[in-house]
């Protein structure tokens, strides 16, 4: 039998280092900024709430960290396009990596086309006669998609074909001309353009987008025309380029799935390269910082709810006992993504970067 423990030795908590947890008093609060700091002292989701803006807040106060921003999800059909766009306008991110898809409707957005409510009890066989598509409880007209589908055929019959092309160089295209053609409309191709952020797809063809490009050289082909000769591992290249040697690497992510991991494998990537191609003075990367939105949890087994941790176990993470730090929210991202770049914006209106931007 177990002895009973002398009261005497309990510890107060203080004695060992515990930080006590605070509550929340809304009478202190004047500001998003106010409240997840409050957060920061909470329990449960709140805490790790305000721990994602403290990390925020380290990654946009560090001069020499550049942040790659992984998204998706339907986040632009779900309005949070312009969220991205404040982050890409206040230097908060540096590189996005997303889903094709995202960024199809956000062009249909960004050219100042709308999305519309799904209501309860609507029928799915009727909305497919009709045109619409449904996004959980958001509809997409088949009319946008067609209008983006010419939109992209017109801007893409002046580029020359033949000529390797990535998906980065797609996106840049298709923000320079969204500048000039839409200038009044607000687009994360336009404002990832107009400041200099590379916009990388990885699985370009899985995507609206792939499809208009894939039909676009099909008509190409029937002209005789060369068709564009596009190439992902240009992509790889350009991204290993561009984040190899910086002093920093961090993470923002929305979501999981193909942008995360691609984003991510970038330290296996650059380690395997030097090491089987005899690079004795090769360098690898890890990440230092990482704030992840994503309600999916790691038993599932998906790319999505990869926890910081395990990816250590991969070389993609700065350790935490070597200064990594990372912060996790199992969270609806519309639910917490506008209100943590508010209360960011708050504190660090604009960052400040000690590097020159990634090569277009």
């Amino acid at each position: 039998m177990a002895k009973i423990r002398d009261t005497d030795t309990y510890h107060d908590g203080h004695q060992d280092g515990l930080k006590p947890v605070r509550a929340i008093d809304i009478n202190q609060i004047h500001s998003f900024a106010d409240m997840l700091r409050a957060y920061q002292d909470a329990s449960f989701g709140a805490r790790r709430v305000g721990q994602a803006l403290d990390v925020m807040e380290a990654m946009a106060r560090d001069e020499e960290c550049f942040v790659v921003c992984t998204l998706s999800g339907a986040m632009t059909v779900a309005k949070m396009g312009l969220v991205l766009c404040e982050m890409i306008e206040r230097g908060y991110i540096d590189m996005i990596i997303s889903t094709g898809a995202l960024q199809a409707h956000g062009m249909i957005e960004g050219s100042g086309m709308d999305h519309f409510k799904y209501e309860s009890g609507m029928n799915d066989v009727e909305l497919f006669n009709k045109g619409y598509d449904r996004v959980y409880d958001t509809l997409e007209l088949e009319r946008n998609l067609n209008d983006l589908e010419l939109l992209v055929r017109d801007i893409l019959d002046g580029v020359e074909g033949g000529v390797p092309i990535g998906s980065k160089d797609i996106c840049r295209i298709l923000g320079q001309q969204l500048a000039e053609r839409f200038p009044n409309q607000r687009g994360i191709l336009k404002s990832a353009y107009e400041n200099d952020v590379p916009v990388i797809i990885p699985a370009f063809t899985d995507s609206e987008l792939g499809l208009d490009v894939m039909v676009h050289n099909l008509a190409r082909k029937r002209k005789g025309r060369a068709t564009l000769a596009f190439d992902p591992f240009l992509d790889l290249g350009f991204y290993a380029d561009s984040v190899e040697h910086r002093e920093k690497l961090g993470i923002f992510t929305i979501g999981g799935g193909v942008p995360r991991n691609w984003a991510q494998q970038i330290g296996p990537y650059l380690e395997i390269m030097h090491h089987r191609l005899g690079d004795e003075d090769g360098t690898t990367q890890r990440f230092r910082y990482g704030v992840r939105i994503c309600p999916e949890p790691e038993n599932w087994g998906g790319l999505s709810g990869c926890s910081y941790s395990e990816g250590m176990s991969w070389g993609k993470f700065v350790p935490v006992s070597e200064g990594g730090r990372y912060a996790e929210v199992p969270v609806d991202a519309t639910v917490v993504w506008p209100i943590l770049v508010k209360a960011l914006s708050e504190v660090v209106p604009k960052k400040n970067k000690a590097y020159p931007p990634a090569k277009p």
